[in-house]
């Protein structure tokens, strides 16, 4: 069996190698995923002066839109990744935001005092935390009393076509291992409920989940697929292992199923995520 820490090593490596991917496609993924952000920071009720944490920041999203909304307050974007910080931190300048600090850390063993925030917010980093149960237990505890908590994660692959067409052409060349029976995979907290039981065991009270539909938008069926080839890390990890006829192969029907989602002079392809919130 993997370990914890073992898992994490992996992350880390994996989504370093990917950190540049990430920025180039940065103004894609972040329309896609806004409704997103919007709406964890809307259930946040963030205030001028909001103490809040970002888990799993990655890039700095919902992180940064909070830190504009609390130009007296403190807004800490944390991840495994230092590679995925700077990129944050270089946005974060970029926006002029001095109220944004970034600390490499774990999710399950957060280097925060109890009590320490008004908010936490984690957008699509649950499904990767290799201890669920003990995660959860770690926001609330570093949450205030009445303070909060959303997160997001993706809904089941047939709801999400912008990255199951990707995966499921890449199925007919290469063989994919089901994952391990929980273990971190994109659709693990996919089930509804899932999410909201983990909350209530950590003693989070007013839990509540709903879902949001995002759209991933390109200019072409190409641009599709070399932006999803370049940054989702299951297809950038099936890739690598297969030769360039396979891959060739792949790509072209990948194209010609998000072919069916042009309209408008763009491609505009579906999905949708699931919100859960709840009070400490």
């Amino acid at each position: 069996m993997t370990s914890a820490d073992e898992i994490r090593a992996a992350q880390r490596a994996t989504w370093a190698g990917l950190s540049a991917s990430w920025e180039k496609w940065d103004s894609i993924i972040m329309d896609q995923l806004r409704p997103v952000g919007a709406a964890i920071i809307e259930h946040l009720d963030v205030g001028d002066d909001q103490q809040h944490l970002d888990i799993a920041a990655g890039t700095g999203e919902p992180g940064l839109s909070i830190a504009s909304r609390a130009p007296n307050g403190r807004v800490v974007l944390t991840d495994l990744v230092p590679e995925m910080l700077d990129i944050a931190g270089r946005r974060a300048r970029a926006q002029g935001l001095t109220n944004v600090e970034t600390l490499v850390c774990s999710a399950d063993d957060l280097p925060f005092d109890d009590a320490t925030f008004d908010s936490v917010s984690v957008r699509f980093g649950y499904m990767f935390f290799p201890d669920l149960a003990k995660a959860t237990a770690e926001f609330a505890r570093v949450l205030k009393p009445g303070g909060r908590l959303c997160a997001s994660v993706w809904v089941k692959p047939e709801q999400n076509p912008w990255t199951a067409i990707a995966l499921q052409a890449i199925a007919t060349e290469a063989v994919v291992t089901p994952p391990v029976h929980d273990a971190p995979t994109m659709f693990r907290c996919a089930a509804p409920g899932f999410v909201s039981a983990l909350y209530q065991g950590a003693g989070l009270r007013d839990v509540a989940e709903w879902d949001v539909a995002v759209e991933l938008v390109t200019r072409s069926p190409e641009e599709y697929w070399d932006m999803i080839s370049d940054h989702v890390s299951l297809a950038v990890a099936a890739l690598q292992q297969l030769d360039e006829a396979a891959r060739e192969r792949i790509r072209a029907d990948a194209i010609a199923k998000v072919s069916a989602f042009e309209r408008d002079g763009a491609v505009r392809v579906p999905g949708v995520a699931r919100c859960i919130e709840g009070t400490r």
